[in-house]
């Protein structure tokens, strides 16, 4: 097993000069390939350094190496191999969300069963997206795990929460979570995180600033001790008790 770095990965933000003034340089995303099959690894890696917005700081062979290049280099955002060969794919992907939580997690796989959807969801995966789909969906992919944002794959996002529902939060888990005191303000997020609101449509929709939204979402999840929106979304959908109709009137 080895990992191959590509570039150096310094993150930047600020500006740099040119020839009539200043032009400003947006935060460069910095992304790990952790991928067995070196044809798709090395190609991948190519494909993403030429993004003007992403720095791939190095593309790992198996497991290991790659939780040893997370630890290093810290990137925004990770791709795993759905299937490492003997290496459990699942354990890394929890791996990587325990050492170094600020890296965001997205799942390759060529076509993804809901259940095992379900299971890196549990593990702390962020993203999923299919080996065949378009560099512009990878880029998509990317950009939108490191702004915050969770993405399934689309056919699956009909069932998949009820499915997240039963199987995510464990009974010896649930009795934890609901004793975890929230404010109203974070039960006012959680729930509308729970309708599939972004946090710019939250932020519209409660009249406060996104960046306010993000730190509250960051406050619920460590409450929670989730790693994903997803995971909130199940929490809230878990926990939510319908309401019982009133009695009918007596005769």
């Amino acid at each position: 097993m080895f990992a191959v770095p590509l570039a150096p990965y310094p993150t930047i933000r600020g500006v740099v000069p040119k020839r009539w003034g200043w032009v400003r340089v947006a935060k460069r995303i910095l992304v790990l390939v952790i991928e067995d099959n070196r044809l798709v690894r090395e190609g991948l890696a190519a494909l993403l350094k030429a993004q003007p917005d992403f720095t791939v700081v190095a593309a790992a062979e198996g497991g290991n190496a790659g939780l040893l290049q997370v630890r290093e280099t810290k990137p925004h955002v990770v791709l795993v191999d759905a299937a490492l060969g003997s290496h459990d794919s699942h354990r890394l992907v929890e791996s990587v969300r325990k050492e170094v939580p600020e890296s965001k997690v997205i799942v390759m796989d060529l076509l993804p069963a809901q259940e095992d959807v379900i299971e890196f969801i549990k593990a702390g995966a962020n993203g999923f997206i299919v080996k065949d789909a378009t560099i512009e969906d990878f880029v998509r992919t990317i950009r939108s795990v490191a702004d915050g944002a969770d993405v399934v794959p689309p056919a699956l996002t009909g069932t998949l929460l009820s499915h997240i529902v039963d199987q995510a939060v464990t009974r010896s888990t649930a009795a934890v979570l609901e004793s975890v005191q929230m404010t109203k303000r974070e039960r006012e997020i959680t729930s509308h995180i729970a309708e599939g609101l972004s946090n710019k449509e939250i932020a519209q929709r409660l009249n406060i600033a996104t960046y306010t939204v993000k730190s509250h979402v960051h406050n619920i999840l460590e409450k929670l001790a989730l790693h994903s929106r997803l995971q909130i979304a199940a929490h809230a959908h878990r926990t939510s008790v319908p309401q019982s109709p009133p009695p009918s009137p007596a005769r």
